[in-house]
C-alpha cells in the first residue's frame, strides 16, 4: 500500500464533502472545489475520514492512489484554511501594484506588465520603504495558486549575477562570482 494514499484525510467542522460516483466535490467557508477521481481509485466517507482504495497493484495505479489522497486533501485544507504564496520583487526601480484583480509590475522590460489574476485568488501588493516590494496571493485551490504565482515569477525570474527578479518568499537564489572573480 502507498503509505500515503492508505492514511485517511479528517474533514474539519465546516467542511462538507459530497461523493458523485467519480466525482469529489468539496465546499467550505473559503469555496467550493471539485475534482474526478480516477475510475481505478475509490474514496469512502466514514464519520468524518475519507479513505482511498485502489482497484490493483500496478504501478500506475499505485502512484494514482497517493496522488488522489493528496488532491483532496489539499482541497480539504484550502476550502477550510486556504493557502498564500509571497513573491518579492527585488531590484532597483522594480514595482508591483495590485488594483482589483489586475497586477501591473515594472521589472525593467520597456514597457509595464499588466497581468490579470483569476477570480479565485486574491492578490495584493505592498510597498514599504527600504524594503522590496511584495505580492501576496492567496486562494483555496493549491494547484490555481501555484500556476498563478509561477506566472507571476516568469515576468522576470531571479538571475544569478545580481539576484535581479522576482523570487518566492525563502527562496535560495545561488549567486554566481562575476568576470572580475576570474583573475
Amino acid at each position: 500500500m502507498s503509505r500515503i494514499g492508505k492514511s485517511p484525510v479528517s474533514i474539519p467542522s465546516g467542511v462538507e464533502i459530497k461523493m458523485d460516483g467519480q466525482l469529489v466535490t468539496v465546499k467550505g467557508p473559503k469555496g467550493e472545489i471539485t475534482h474526478l477521481l480516477d475510475p481505478e481509485i475509490t474514496a469512502q466517507i466514514e464519520n468524518d475520514t475519507i479513505t482511498f482504495n485502489r482497484a490493483s497493484d500496478a504501478p500506475a495505479t499505485r502512484a494514482k492512489h497517493g496522488l488522489s489522497r493528496s488532491l483532496v486533501s489539499n482541497m480539504v485544507q484550502g476550502v477550510s484554511e486556504g493557502f498564500k504564496k509571497v513573491l518579492e520583487v527585488i531590484g532597483v526601480g522594480f514595482r508591483a501594484e495590485a488594483q482589483g484583480q489586475m497586477l501591473t509590475m515594472s521589472v525593467g522590460h520597456s514597457h509595464p506588465i499588466v497581468f490579470e489574476i483569476p477570480q479565485e485568488v486574491k492578490v495584493s501588493a505592498e510597498t514599504a520603504k527600504g524594503k522590496p516590494p511584495v505580492v501576496t496571493l492567496e486562494s483555496f485551490d493549491k494547484q490555481l495558486l501555484g500556476h498563478v504565482a509561477a506566472k507571476v515569477r516568469s515576468f522576470r525570474k531571479p538571475e544569478p549575477y545580481k539576484g535581479k527578479g522576482i523570487r518566492f518568499q525563502g527562496e535560495y537564489v545561488r549567486r554566481k562570482a562575476g568576470k572580475a572573480a576570474g583573475k
